[in-house]
């Protein structure tokens, strides 16, 4: 009867059959007609050796699809700048900016003349309206590519004075003397590791000083027996300051006193500010420089600037957020506790009778990001068994919560409102106790 109308194989869907169905053919409009049919295929072949049930041929293709990269995630972490979340993410005015900017652009063009015009220009003039005390201002494509560009335009083979207290780890390993020695300068550490002087500076300072690094050590503190100096003391020593800044808070922010800001270090008498985009700000991934306007041109025209040219996709998303500074960073920075509080609650209401052994308990969030050390945001987070972290994790969307003492928090600082929803149907989707 193998060939007969009783034969499985003959109710294995049809190609065309499969390629219609609406998983699938979201499926096509992203990963190509070709690799959606090959996967459809390996699946018909293996409904015909019998592997797989005829039904479940439709299945087992969407199965051996690749998930879309990167994914869309819901932070209920409680921090804020996440590394492994992507940092900042970039408002609605941003995104559009995104969109805007996927096809051709003015990018390097004034229309009105039709000659080529200053590239980014646009986001340059947001970053100079919002640090006025800066004489000029420069974009490059990260925070270390800000001060591996300074190292190499300003010092050159000469060295670069830096405290050893401020030689840190920036993440995944790598490390800013490393960073710094990479461009061809040489490093004069200078001090100790908690007590550096003006003194200590000064004796370091001649002929072969490129100039002065001040790092803000903006993912740890040292506390106890310490002395640092201020860039004001620095500038005294005749030569180049260079304070990175590391955050990228443009201006003082009451919610965070101990975080140095551009404008403020500008005064303070920098000659250069180095800064990261992605973090404070709340916009792209971008290294921000800052100060004298003849120090900055030096950075803008050397040759490496072309290498760590951003492109016309952070331009755009970093005027839109320079110019409209009302982004999610900001938000869930100041998002006012009680408001969390009812939100929760109204969370864990909805949940239903049992409430999946739900609680409403405060929490605590944190800055992140390498930013703000030792800042704790006053929170509050739906508390659920520990049992539900891999499944919200792995969930359509992801929800991502900190698992504290046995159970996982879900804090709702940094979900915007309107996914509210979405929370509520992941934690329903995990099957419950019996």
């Amino acid at each position: 009867m193998r060939g007969g109308q009783t034969d499985p194989r003959r109710r294995v869907p049809r190609t065309d059959v499969l390629l219609a169905d609406p998983g699938l053919a979201a499926a096509t409009a992203v990963l190509g007609r070709d690799r959606v049919k090959a996967a459809v295929t390996a699946a018909q072949d293996r409904a015909r050796r019998g592997e797989i049930r005829p039904d479940e041929v439709r299945d087992v293709a969407v199965a051996a699809l690749p998930a879309p990269a990167p994914r869309a995630v819901l932070n209920a972490t409680g921090v804020v700048l996440h590394t492994n979340l992507g940092r900042a993410a970039l408002s609605r005015s941003a995104v559009d900016a995104l969109v805007a900017a996927a096809g051709h652009t003015d990018v390097e063009l004034d229309l009105a003349t039709g000659r080529r015009a200053r590239r980014g220009r646009d986001a340059l003039a947001g970053l100079a309206a919002a640090v006025p005390g800066a004489a000029a201002v420069h974009v490059v494509n990260n925070g270390a590519a800000a001060l591996v560009l300074a190292a190499t335009a300003l010092a050159g083979d000469r060295e670069i004075v830096v405290s050893r207290g401020e030689l840190v780890e920036i993440g995944d390993g790598f490390r800013l003397p490393d960073l710094l020695v990479s461009t061809g300068a040489r490093l004069r550490e200078v001090g100790t590791t908690n007590r550096t002087t003006v003194a200590d500076y000064a004796a370091a300072v001649g002929p072969r000083t490129g100039f002065v690094l001040k790092v803000h050590p903006s993912n740890f503190r040292v506390t106890g027996f310490t002395s640092a100096v201020g860039v004001r003391d620095l500038v005294r020593l005749g030569v180049p300051v260079v304070a990175d800044i590391g955050s990228g808070l443009l201006v003082p922010d009451p919610l965070l006193p101990d975080e140095p800001d551009a404008a403020s270090t500008l005064r303070a008498g920098a000659h250069l500010v180095t800064a990261s985009g992605d973090k404070l700000l709340g916009g792209p991934q971008a290294g921000l420089l800052l100060g004298d306007a003849e120090l900055v041109e030096r950075l803008r025209r050397h040759p490496l600037a072309r290498a760590l040219r951003v492109d016309k996709l952070t331009l755009a998303a970093l005027a839109a957020t320079l110019h409209r500074p009302d982004t999610p960073t900001r938000a869930a920075l100041h998002a006012d506790p009680g408001a969390l509080r009812e939100r929760v609650e109204r969370l864990r209401e909805r949940l239903g009778a049992d409430g999946r052994k739900a609680e409403v308990v405060p929490a605590v969030a944190v800055v992140g990001g390498g930013g703000a050390p030792g800042v704790e945001l006053e929170s509050w987070a739906l508390s659920l068994p520990e049992r539900y972290a891999a499944p919200l994790r792995t969930g359509e969307p992801p929800v991502l919560g900190r698992v504290v003492r046995g159970r996982l928090l879900l804090d709702l600082r940094c979900v915007p409102p309107e996914a509210d929803e979405a929370v509520r149907a992941a934690v329903l989707a995990v099957p419950g106790d019996d």
